[in-house]
């Protein structure tokens, strides 16, 4: 099995700057034509496709939705989203119905992420007013409610501090762009390998949905997945409470 790299494909295929879509578009085709099945799967029946999202590829329309349904063979709906650099437990409706049910029934959303060491409890709450700029795709904590800011919330337990960084469960109350990264780098502890928002770490955003927790649409069941970060990713390699 020949596996591809963004570079790889970049240095051999792009040898000038194309748009950022176009060469969305190609990796994936070459994705699927040289890694069969290579996104995997956990559980799915006529309504969803619970799955791992790889880092780096797209959770919406360009990436994960078209790599689905070439590798499944069906159609397939967003029902939530996590950041490119961001990979884990993911799930997927086949129908509109389901994609509706699913949005409204997603009960849990935990993810686990190694921050810079800081001064807050070993857990609590975080709220705060994200505003998100469309022009830079960033996001940013303002002191107050004003014009297209939205409330972000989300609990937190830290599990283990060492060499400077702190691993973190998070459970998502609401859903605002880059919110754990942005949240968290607003009280000086930026995720490990985010640039965007202050980390000096080089390396992947260290940050991996684990845990989901929803209704299934077909009977109301509770269904629940856990998938732990790959323990030989850094820097989850450090912590011994993985």
């Amino acid at each position: 099995m020949i596996h591809f790299t963004c570079d790889i494909i970049t240095r051999f295929f792009f040898p000038s700057t194309l748009t950022l879509i176009l060469h969305e578009k190609i990796y994936n085709l070459l994705l699927l034509r040289y890694n069969k099945d290579m996104i995997t799967i956990l559980s799915q029946n006529e309504d969803y496709i619970v799955c791992i999202k790889p880092i780096g590829i797209s959770s919406e329309q360009s990436g994960m939705v078209s790599l689905l349904s070439a590798q499944e063979n069906c159609q397939v709906f967003p029902v939530h989203r996590l950041d490119q650099a961001v990979g884990g437990v993911m799930v997927y409706a086949k129908t509109p119905k389901a994609a509706t049910y699913l949005s409204n029934y997603l009960l849990e959303k935990e993810y686990l992420a190694v921050t810079k060491a800081g001064d807050l409890p070993l857990e609590g709450e975080l709220r705060d007013y994200l505003y998100h700029d469309k022009r830079t795709n960033k996001s940013f904590a303002v002191k107050s409610e004003r014009k297209n800011a939205r409330e972000a919330r989300l609990t937190y337990r830290i599990l283990e501090t060492k060499d400077e960084l702190s691993l973190v469960k998070v459970r998502l109350q609401t859903g605002r762009t880059h919110q754990i990264r942005v949240q968290f780098a607003s009280r000086k502890m930026p995720l490990y390998g985010d640039g965007k928002y202050g980390s000096r770490h080089k390396g992947n955003i260290a940050l991996w949905s684990y845990h989901l927790k929803f209704s299934d649409p077909s009977d109301g069941t509770i269904k629940e997945f856990e998938v732990l970060p790959d323990r030989s990713l850094e820097p989850f390699v450090r912590f011994s409470s993985l």
